[in-house]
């Protein structure tokens, strides 16, 4: 199982909210680290405070490869009106085989699933 978070996750995280940081406790008991595409880092990313440096080292900041790009790519062309961070961290999920993707957005992100199916989409 594979989990991926968005910008609002780490929003999440960064504010304490209970439902993001128990999900983040159930993720490190199972002994893995969420990916974060480097679209959504950047997004979240507004100067370093301890809070965002802890998160920062509780996660695996994944690049923008060829691949990766060009299925957010062909996602925003399948789904109208989809936004590219939503479409990349959902090809980032999708082609580690599938998994969790959590966000604070799971409307716009369910969207994307009807083209990325093997992924799960749970809120925050």
């Amino acid at each position: 199982m594979t989990f991926t978070f968005d910008t609002g996750m780490l929003i999440a995280l960064e504010r304490r909210k209970p439902r993001a940081t128990e999900a983040m406790r159930a993720i490190v008991r199972r002994g893995a680290l969420p990916v974060v595409p480097a679209v959504a880092y950047v997004e979240w990313w507004r100067g370093r405070t301890t809070v965002r440096e802890e998160i920062a080292a509780m996660v695996l900041l994944e690049g923008m490869t060829e691949l990766l790009c060009r299925a957010a790519g062909e996602a925003l062309d399948a789904v109208r009106g989809a936004s590219l961070p939503d479409a990349v961290v959902m090809a980032s999920a999708a082609l580690r085989g599938g998994g969790v993707v959590y966000t604070s957005d799971p409307r716009d992100l369910g969207r994307l699933q009807l083209h990325f199916p093997s992924v799960r989409v749970l809120p925050v």
